[in-house]
């Protein structure tokens, strides 16, 4: 069962999903940012035993995505991969071959250092700083955004999380979506990765992520 939420923005649609993604209902675009594949491939290369489930349930989430919106194109605000190449990159490659027929959009984030002969044989295209479409801006890093009253920006890279408090000292931080007014954060869709957790400030939305759910917290 998929769990969402629609959020507007101008006068498009955007369903927020409990697998952190966005559905982006006018362009039929799949939406997310951080995934870090090949981030367990390489701990394990460094003699660390992180288990290889974690890139196949990753995996696993964007195929159920895909399968469940159907989208015409997947837009990637940064960190499409964590590092350089191991066998979790041959991986995708196959998993990409499935999916020939939807485009794929990359905003180049911080770890995405592949060469570009790669990107191009992954039928990937690329965007070094950020991609425009209509009024909406995607960009890793929300400094490159460009945002106004009239303009929109989707960016990721920090991972954001939302500290929720209980009776005594329980606490715990949950993966979120982030939209301040003019530009919104998105939580890494992998798995294996830490959150920084944001103060919102009155007017802001905040959507937590907690055991498959979505649930609006502000």
């Amino acid at each position: 069962m998929h769990s969402f939420l629609p959020h507007n923005i101008f006068e498009d649609t955007f369903l927020l999903t409990a697998n952190r993604t966005i559905f982006w209902e006018q362009e039929k675009a799949l939406i997310l940012s951080d995934l870090h594949l090949g981030k367990s491939g390489h701990f394990r290369k460094s003699g660390i035993a992180i288990p290889q489930t974690i890139f196949k349930d990753d995996m696993q989430r964007l195929l159920a995505e895909i399968q469940f919106y159907k989208p015409a194109q997947l837009i990637i605000v940064g960190d499409l991969f964590h590092s350089t190449m191991n066998k979790e990159h041959d991986l995708f490659l196959r998993w990409r071959k499935d999916f020939a027929d939807t485009i794929i959009h990359l905003v180049k984030g911080n770890h995405d250092i592949l060469k570009d002969k790669w990107y191009e044989e992954a039928d990937i295209t690329v965007h070094k700083n950020h991609l425009s479409i209509r009024n909406f801006t995607f960009a890793h890093d929300v400094q490159e955004c460009k945002t106004s009253d009239e303009h929109y920006c989707f960016s990721g890279h920090i991972h954001p999380g939302i500290l929720m408090r209980g009776l005594g000292r329980q606490a715990m931080n949950l993966p979120c979506f982030y939209f301040a007014k003019q530009y919104a954060v998105l939580p890494a869709f992998g798995k294996f990765t830490g959150t920084f957790t944001v103060q919102p400030q009155p007017g802001e939305a905040v959507f937590g992520l907690v055991e498959n759910k979505i649930i609006r917290l502000q």
